[in-house]
């Protein structure tokens, strides 16, 4: 799409956003018959390396801050549904690019046209930016953040979508929504935020839209820890291969849990749990884990 361009931008989102229903059928339907790997590394609008059982993704325009397109948007949700049906990928870490996470929504590319469209328009490419956070949560598999510099707008909402935030020291979030002219509550920020830093301090990001510093993201509660931008990526990885020596199945189980767990009271939580965990109990990495700890060795997992 041409950089101010109002032609056709709905009809893209109703495109990806009709192709995509069946993109996640189809893929679930190989990956349960020959399990099979579902998720590409050749992707267009955002890079992809997958190694090993660590995917590492990154946006892909560094010289305008890596900014978000209709494209960029459709193909990170497409691709985080695919993701559900891999087994082979285990952890994703998203990168920076260029010393920056993300700009955002790209003001030439999307907010220029969303000011020309109709209501049905506008609904259908609010509802594709949501998908993308619902298609992360619903992944399976836990999403490591490594936030250098900008990272604003629907950048911080990937972000705060993501399970685990490091951040470099210049790292700076910006939930600045309400600083265009829109509602903090965007792509489930009002009901994500506060459940991570609390609600007075989510209140104030989201009315003022002020930028949130590294320092202040970690003592809230939004970073898990810090880390020098030479040592962001060794850090994530690092992380990341933590998580890929444990239970698979029972992280995926975990992650499923955490999202499922917010529209629970505690009796139905803890119903849930016991019947999550009692599914874990008939698999096969418990039973390693009892041989190992009898036998005074470390358990090796296999996710199964």
């Amino acid at each position: 799409m041409k950089h101010g361009s109002t032609r056709c931008s709905a009809a893209l989102i109703r495109t990806s956003w009709t192709a995509s229903g069946n993109c996640s059928t189809v893929c679930s339907t190989i990956s349960a018959k020959a399990g099979i790997r579902t998720v590409r590394s050749d992707t267009s609008h955002f890079k992809c390396t997958i190694d090993g059982p660590v995917a590492r993704i990154a946006l892909n325009r560094p010289e305008r801050k890596n900014p978000l397109t209709f494209d960029s948007y459709a193909e990170l949700r497409n691709w985080f549904r695919d993701l559900h049906y891999d087994d082979e990928v285990h952890a994703v870490v998203f990168l920076p690019n260029g010393g920056n996470f993300s700009s955002g929504g790209d003001v030439h590319d999307i907010i220029g046209p969303l000011t020309q469209m109709s209501m049905k328009e506008l609904l259908a490419f609010t509802r594709m930016t949501g998908d993308l956070v619902k298609a992360m949560i619903h992944c399976g598999k836990p999403i490591i953040a490594a936030v250098e510099g900008v990272c604003a707008g629907a950048g911080a909402i990937i972000a705060m979508a993501s399970d685990l935030r490091i951040a470099t020291p210049d790292a700076k979030v910006a939930f600045l929504f309400n600083r265009v002219g829109l509602a903090g509550c965007d792509m489930g920020a009002c009901a994500m935020l506060p459940r991570i830093i609390g609600q007075g301090r989510a209140n104030e990001l989201l009315y003022l839209g002020r930028s949130m510093s590294a320092e202040e993201g970690h003592a809230w509660g939004f970073f898990n820890r810090l880390a020098e931008p030479a040592e962001l990526e060794a850090a994530a990885m690092e992380m990341a291969g933590r998580i890929c020596a444990g239970p698979t199945f029972a992280n995926a189980m975990t992650k499923t849990m955490l999202a499922q767990e917010w529209s629970m009271s505690l009796e139905q939580a803890i119903e849930a749990e016991a019947q999550a965990q009692a599914i874990c109990m008939q698999g096969n990495d418990f039973r390693r884990a009892f041989e190992a700890f009898a036998a005074r060795k470390k358990p090796v997992f296999e996710g199964d």
